[in-house]
């Protein structure tokens, strides 16, 4: 019998990945269509979706895969540059596949003995790569994304100035805590204020200046009317790498100003450590109480794959830790100290360290610095075919990150007066070329407005890791954007 099931399992993942093959899914090439758009509607009559009482037949199976195959973005072709993220790293999705065979949790050793060392080792070399102390004096954990991340440093940064809060809740506090992030900063700073209960109302904006960086001066002012507001200042959040404009806070200002407000904490991301060559852009970052990092972005690993870092021993257990005693006996047969589920906010924990460690396993560091600074070389490549193409303009003149911000002007409206109206209509010639491009599958490129700097919508092009930019696949983003809009 468990032969029995034990072939069953191989030869379904074998018809699997030849589906894989022959669907071209880990095509590459530059001919391939990013995506095949359908209307929810037109899509909910071409794909059985139902889920009915009897089984399907395996041969139904294999067709709704390869149509769930083919009608999903290729975010693995070159011309995605939608998101933050796009393709995986090849040694990534082994490692995200082998998760998934292995299927346990991150909660204790005694189930996952090889990926609580490898989680381990990740998180003492990722803090060797910030500049933090190692551990026991620093820790850090595995996150399902950012948002999570940020949340920890906020919670984090609360149990430091008011540890009684655990216990007695916000109810007994005379007066409300107060964050700080930039205007142009990620919106889950806005929500973790509310799953943390001190509300949106206490989550300062501070302005940002003419590249999306904080105005370390706008932070000084706000502090000060916080504290004339009665309320106490706790958090303060730092950006290396905005979503829309790629923008690097002054981290080592900032730290300064946080030193002199000891109940301020500040955390940041950025894959740009790899890189000698640009890790300089992330100064400061080591004075930091707390470090958010996405590695399934820039660097390529398999969505979910976040890392959050902090500074202090034992913090993350301390915070978070609940004793449950069905889970963390104390009296276990081994050193429990390697169980790491209760310093999580999580119970069941996927291994994601896993992919990271393989990726770095893989590569080396070297080869991790080689695809983050090719990434970088490439996104400069495209801002200078931008700046020297007709009809192409930058939204600003320079960029710390990989994106990359522009509009198209069409030929027909080169020759205009810039009024108001025109400016509006080139907006809307944004949102057109955008929809072309998706209907036609040739290209994903977002668009989005900046409605604290006055400015409407605007192409974002995002330059990653993987699949490996080149020259020619910064070209071709620029080719088909003229080639859509001819007659607009």
């Amino acid at each position: 019998m468990a032969a029995s099931s034990t072939n069953s399992v191989i030869d379904i993942l074998e018809k699997l990945l030849n589906i894989l093959k022959e669907e071209d899914v880990f095509n590459q090439s530059q001919d391939q269509s990013v995506i095949r758009f359908c209307y929810p509607h037109d899509l909910q009559k071409i794909i059985p979706l139902s889920l009915d009482d009897k089984p399907t037949n395996s041969c139904e199976l294999e067709t709704v895969i390869r149509q769930i195959i083919q009608f999903s973005v290729k975010t693995s072709s070159p011309h995605f540059h939608n998101q933050l993220y796009a393709g995986v790293d090849e040694y990534g999705l082994l490692g995200s596949w082998l998760t998934e065979v292995l299927n346990t949790s991150q909660y204790t050793y005694e189930v996952a003995p090889v990926f609580t060392l490898i989680e381990r080792e990740v998180i003492q070399k990722s803090l060797e790569l910030v500049g933090y102390p190692l551990m026991p004096e620093a820790d850090g954990i595995m996150c399902p994304g950012g948002s999570i991340s940020n949340m920890y440093g906020m919670l984090l940064a609360r149990h430091k100035i008011l540890p009684c809060i655990k216990k007695s809740g916000l109810f007994p506090l005379k007066s409300s805590l107060a964050c700080f992030t930039s205007e142009d900063s990620h919106y889950s700073i806005l929500k973790s204020a509310n799953w943390l209960g001190f509300g949106t109302d206490q989550v300062y904006k501070v302005k940002t200046d003419e590249f999306g960086c904080m105005k370390v001066a706008d932070l000084k002012r706000l502090l000060i009317k916080a504290k004339i507001d009665g309320k106490q200042p706790f958090f303060v959040n730092a950006t290396a790498g905005t979503t829309v404009l790629g923008a690097i806070d002054p981290l080592s200002e900032i730290a300064a100003v946080c030193q002199s407000e000891d109940s301020l904490q500040a955390c940041l991301g950025g894959t740009l450590l790899f890189s000698e060559k640009y890790r300089h852009r992330l100064w400061g970052i080591e004075l930091s109480d707390s470090v958010s990092w996405n590695l399934h972005k820039m660097l390529g690993a398999p969505l979910q794959c976040s890392l959050f870092l902090v500074k202090g021993k034992n913090t993350l257990h301390e915070v978070n830790c609940a004793q449950a005693k069905y889970l963390f006996q104390q009296d276990k047969f081994y050193d429990v100290s390697w169980d790491t589920g209760d310093k999580s906010v999580q119970c069941g924990r996927k291994v994601d360290a896993m992919k990271f460690w393989l990726m770095w396993k893989a590569r080396g560091k070297i080869g991790l610095t080689r695809s983050v600074e090719q990434a970088m070389s490439c996104a400069e490549y495209f801002l200078n075919r931008i700046k020297e193409t007709a009809g192409f303009r930058l939204v600003q003149s320079h960029y710390q990150c990989c994106n990359i911000c522009f509009w198209y002007v069409p030929p027909t409206m080169r020759n205009e007066n810039e009024t108001p109206d025109w400016w509006e209509r080139l907006y809307c010639v944004t949102v057109e070329i955008k929809n072309r491009l998706i209907m036609e599958g040739s290209l994903m490129i977002s668009y989005m407005p900046l409605p604290q700097k006055e400015i409407g919508n605007f192409f974002r092009m995002v330059v990653n890791c993987q699949p490996p930019p080149t020259k020619s696949s910064m070209d071709y983003v620029i080719n088909q954007i003229e080639k859509i809009a001819i007659d607009l």
